[in-house]
């Protein structure tokens, strides 16, 4: 027969284990899964991912046949693709990760001939007031506390922490420093 003692020193110890275990096998269950919740509750910090060139309406509509090289570069920027093997054509790739939304993905491909802009084709991209709406997180707010006190509030907190004066320090003697110059 086991002893209280001999009991308790064998069952204390194990019991993280045997919880972890326990909890591990209600999670295979369909109706309860502690792991899932837990997981999702305490998810990391997860950094925004920026890549590319941001794309805007306003930007596209600027675009015109003809324009040359250095022109298209000045109004979208240097592009994120440009290949040797094909030299005739820029690719502007714009991609947006952010924790808790869908990521964002915007393409214009850009084709030259003899140096001018000869044709472009891509996805419809939002107008520049849509892209920072579009930034915008929705986050739970708390409610803000009301910024008012009565005043029976503000003599109950001058009741509890009286107002002292600062006690009057001398001003320190003035430093007279010697010249540098002859």
């Amino acid at each position: 027969m086991i002893s209280r003692n001999d009991w308790s020193s064998w069952f204390y110890p194990a019991r993280p284990a045997l919880l972890v275990g326990v909890l591990v096998g209600l999670g295979g269950c369909s109706g309860f899964s502690p792991v899932a919740s837990v997981a999702t509750a305490l998810t990391p910090y997860k950094v925004d991912i920026l890549q590319g060139n941001v794309l805007t309406q306003e930007q596209v509509q600027v675009l015109q046949v003809g324009m040359s090289r250095e022109q298209v570069r000045d109004i979208l920027g240097t592009p994120l693709l440009a290949s040797v093997f094909h030299a005739q054509r820029w690719d502007y790739v714009f991609t947006l990760k952010r924790q808790g939304q869908a990521p964002q993905r915007r393409q214009l491909s850009l084709w030259f001939k003899d140096n001018r802009l000869e044709r472009f084709d891509g996805d419809d991209v939002p107008t520049e007031q849509a892209f920072v709406e579009s930034l915008q997180v929705q986050r739970k707010v708390a409610p803000i506390p009301p910024l008012t006190a009565t005043p029976e509030q503000l003599k109950a907190f001058e009741a509890k922490h009286p107002l002292q004066a600062p006690a009057l320090q001398p001003a320190p003697p003035a430093v007279v420093y010697p010249r540098l110059e002859p």
